[in-house]
């Protein structure tokens, strides 16, 4: 049995609670919070034995061998850092941190400690994701060319709202540009020419946002995010004999179509149960069952590469947050 403890309350975190049912071998039995009353709400609306008031409290609770780390992201370092130096193995939600530095640092924290630590980057672990990826790796679309992606909500948001507010990591790129440009990066790697676009708004972050990647190979990745209007959420991957479309929301998708070259397209489904976090917590318990202190899925050169990614384009938007 693995013993999981949830570090933050909000609505991240209750739904990977509910999803850790549908996980053979989890038990949810701890919740830490900054705040008695949040995590005792917390902790009775999810049936969770021991609440904390603190982050303390819950990385040295000796009785939790994993910590899911579901605070907005610009508290990702301090928490995942209190975790790791308690001992505790972490599922950090993405993004990692705010910048290449601090996601470095945690890292490097991790690997002195010896102890596991992984991107909650949830769609790298989903089960269609992986087939879409075996698929290319078997050369079912030939040589890729393409990849298109983009993520986009409506809004509107406050400007104290964690998705505009500076101080809290805002912007559309950290919160929902991350998944276009991890799922090229998954499928691509890191590009060797990168050219990003953005409006801004009058908190300093980007409100809408464009990229393109481009590599030496002659593959090019389109991309984009914002919070001013719904987008598709679809992706699109293509090659030189075939094309792979995958629906809404392309992260977490119910199937996918292949297209092949003089072939008829062929449906590709799996039926979808909870909200798709559990795969996340699946590779985690079974990295440690293993004795691993990281992801192959998720690796943490994965995680570095896309910070860097993420630094690049902050820097050529002109968004900041130190």
């Amino acid at each position: 049995m693995t013993r999981w403890g949830i570090l933050a309350t909000g609505h991240i975190a209750a739904r990977f609670a509910e999803d850790l049912r549908l996980v053979p071998g989890a038990e949810l039995v701890a919740v830490g919070s900054r705040t008695a009353e949040s995590a005792e709400r917390f902790a009775q609306r999810h049936g969770i034995p021991r609440a904390y008031a603190s982050w303390t409290g819950l990385a040295t609770d000796a009785d939790v061998d994993v910590i899911y780390v579901a605070t907005p992201h610009a508290a990702h370092h301090e928490a995942a850092l209190t975790c790791l130096t308690a001992g505790r193995p972490v599922l950090l939600e993405k993004p990692f941190t705010l910048d290449l530095a601090t996601s470095t640092e945690v890292i490097d924290a991790a690997r002195a400690a010896g102890v596991f630590l992984m991107e909650a980057m949830w769609m790298r672990c989903n089960p269609l994701v992986l087939r879409v990826c075996e698929l290319i790796a078997d050369g079912a679309i030939g040589e890729l060319t393409s990849v298109q992606a983009s993520f986009g909500v409506a809004g509107p948001f406050p400007p104290e709202h964690r998705m505009r507010a500076r101080a809290l990591g805002g912007g559309a790129l950290l919160d929902l540009g991350v998944y276009p440009v991890s799922l090229a990066h998954l499928l691509l790697g890191a590009p060797q020419h990168l050219r990003a676009w953005a409006k801004l708004g009058p908190e300093g972050t980007d409100e809408n946002t464009g990229l393109i990647f481009g590599y030496d190979s002659g593959a090019v990745a389109t991309l984009s995010c914002g919070m001013v209007g719904q987008t598709g959420l679809t992706a699109s991957i293509t090659g030189t004999t075939g094309r792979i479309d995958l629906p809404e929301p392309f992260f977490r998708p119910g199937g996918f179509t292949l297209h092949r070259a003089g072939a008829e397209p062929e449906m590709i489904t799996e039926e979808l149960v909870g909200s798709g976090y559990q795969y996340e917590a699946i590779e985690v318990q079974r990295c440690l069952a293993e004795g691993l202190t990281e992801s192959p899925l998720v690796p943490h050169a994965a995680t570095l590469e896309i910070m860097a990614l993420l630094d690049e384009i902050r820097a050529q938007i002109g968004v900041s947050y130190s």
